[in-house]
């Protein structure tokens, strides 16, 4: 099965598109494992990379669930996760943009922003301002997770290695934003990264003060290369987690107007309070 020669989207796109309708056609049934990578790679006529590319896509999307060790898996439709990319996207289509993050490394935060950024890039999407406030961990503090499963935390390699993911990913949002006020793309453009001394278990988007998306980090037992040498971890894991969709409403009784309040009253009370200004 050969992707098509004549479609302009590029080919991780063309394979995540193959597999997310045989996923919600149930071709492959909720909770059945994908083929490999390698076997992925033949059937679609692609480099492994290319199939890498398109499974980060549906799991950013929460339709697949990787598992260190076992593979990759059509999530378990109960857990009724939400896609968040449209809802960003249609966020873009006003005039202005705000998004307040709470997360531990901003990973995939990136992710969801990349297709917006990009059309309004092109000029698809012609937001007036964009204004963006990420909160993270201070990673100069002691941190619970990450850590080593066999003995306590190590500074030099764990620590390193999640600053290094942290700072990375988070300088991308902000110079993908700021690019966009330098080519006169959009009138004002702000990105303002300030962290706290926890260890998130949760991550939050608070998008244009009236929707939230909230959901658990849940804590694995993986495998990481660090200083070239592969070692066990504790960890959170932002891509595996499940998204929950709550929103304003007119009803002031609403469960969902009392979240999206209480989601806004936290941010803003980390953010004046206990958190400091992080330099890119």
């Amino acid at each position: 099965m050969s992707l098509d020669p004549d479609d302009p989207r590029p080919p991780y796109k063309q394979v995540a598109n193959a597999l997310r309708a045989a996923i919600l056609t149930k071709t492959f049934e909720p909770g059945e494992k994908l083929p490999s990578g390698t076997e992925l790679a033949a059937t679609y006529g692609v480099a492994r990379m290319t199939v890498q590319q398109a499974i980060r896509l549906l799991r950013d999307e929460g339709l697949v669930v990787s598992r260190q060790g076992s593979g990759v898996f059509v999530r378990e439709r109960t857990e009724r996760p939400v896609e968040l990319r449209p809802h960003l996207e249609r966020a873009f289509e006003q005039g202005d943009v705000s998004l307040d993050f709470a997360g531990f490394s901003g990973e995939t935060l990136a992710g969801v922003l990349q297709e917006p950024l990009d059309k309004v890039r092109i000029g698809r999407l012609t937001p007036d301002s964009i204004s963006l406030r990420i909160l993270i961990p201070d990673m100069e503090q002691p941190m619970l997770l990450p850590r080593l499963v066999d003995g306590p935390a190590d500074e030099t390699d764990v620590m390193q290695r999640t600053r290094r993911i942290l700072r990375r990913s988070v300088q991308l949002v902000a110079d993908s934003v700021h690019e966009l006020a330098d080519l006169g793309l959009v009138r004002n453009a702000s990105v303002e990264v300030r962290a706290y001394a926890a260890t998130p278990f949760f991550k939050l988007y608070v998008i244009n003060h009236e929707q939230v998306f909230f959901g658990f980090y849940p804590v694995v037992r993986h495998t990481a290369r660090l200083d070239g040498e592969r070692k066990d971890l504790y960890d959170v894991m932002g891509r595996d987690t499940v998204l929950f969709h709550h929103s304003l409403t007119d009803d002031p009784s609403s469960t969902s107007s009392q979240y999206v309040a209480q989601a806004r009253a936290w941010f803003e009370s980390v953010w004046t309070t206990i958190s400091h200004e992080v330099d890119l």
